[in-house]
């Protein structure tokens, strides 16, 4: 298995949910973390909370969904850190019919779930090939199948499913592993949106910490050897 003390990670949305439980999943194995969200304030605490693990933590609010100034500011971290995993998983749901969905809307939602990774991805990219390294994309089973009054995301997520596998099959011949993840549902805040009504049962849903440690398992895969798709289910299935 892959040693990934003292590997660099940078990861997006890591202010909650996921992204949290990723940054203290991995601090725990001695990689240090660059963490991305909107909310300072937010990170500061997720920064503290793995920093006790003994690793380093440097944080950055940037707008994912201004997507103009993305590659530009990734990139200036980039240059100041060797980013050897890059997980992408800020992200945004979105729920109503297609028919009545207002175009702002959809370009927000694509802006978020689609061209931030591409803009993410080509920050990282000139460095990671020198050496290698590993590229995660949370997508979602909504990537893989669609659903009633779920249209637009799906149509989102599908779209990085399509730009998650284009990666895999360029960069693999630069040592670069490039994996999509699609969880089912998984119980975060992502819920309590305003551009989501869904009434699920979120005591039945996957937890972060589950996600995290199916991140950890797939990177600590040795070098030669990739997951290049996995889907994780709540035992109840699609709700």
């Amino acid at each position: 298995m892959t040693d990934l003390h003292g590997k660099c990670a940078l990861i997006t949305g890591a202010s909650s949910g996921i992204g949290r439980a990723t940054a203290i999943a991995l601090a725990k194995l001695g990689v240090n973390l660059i963490l991305v969200s909107r909310s300072l304030e937010k990170l500061a605490t997720v920064a503290e909370d793995v920093k006790t693990c003994g690793v380093n933590a440097e944080i950055y609010s940037i707008d994912l969904a201004n997507v103009t100034t993305v590659r530009e500011k990734i990139a200036a971290i980039a240059e100041r850190h060797s980013i050897d995993i890059l997980i992408n998983n800020a992200g945004m749901a979105y729920t109503g019919n297609l028919d009545t969905m207002p175009l702002d809307d959809w370009q927000t939602l694509m802006n978020l779930n689609v061209t931030s990774v591409f803009q993410c991805v080509q920050a990282v990219l000139p460095a990671m090939r020198q050496r290698g390294g590993a590229i995660v994309n949370i997508v979602s089973v909504a990537g893989q199948q669609v659903f009633p009054c779920w249209v637009g995301y799906c149509t989102s997520k599908f779209a990085l499913m399509a730009l998650t596998r284009g990666i895999a099959a360029e960069e693999r011949a630069n040592g670069i592993r490039v994996t999509a993840v699609c969880p089912g549902s998984v119980n975060t805040s992502i819920w309590d949106t305003d551009t989501v009504n869904a009434d699920f049962d979120r005591a039945a849903m996957l937890t972060p910490e589950t996600i995290a440690e199916t991140i950890v398992n797939v990177l600590s895969l040795p070098d030669s050897a990739v997951v290049e798709e996995i889907t994780v289910m709540p035992s109840a299935g699609v709700f």
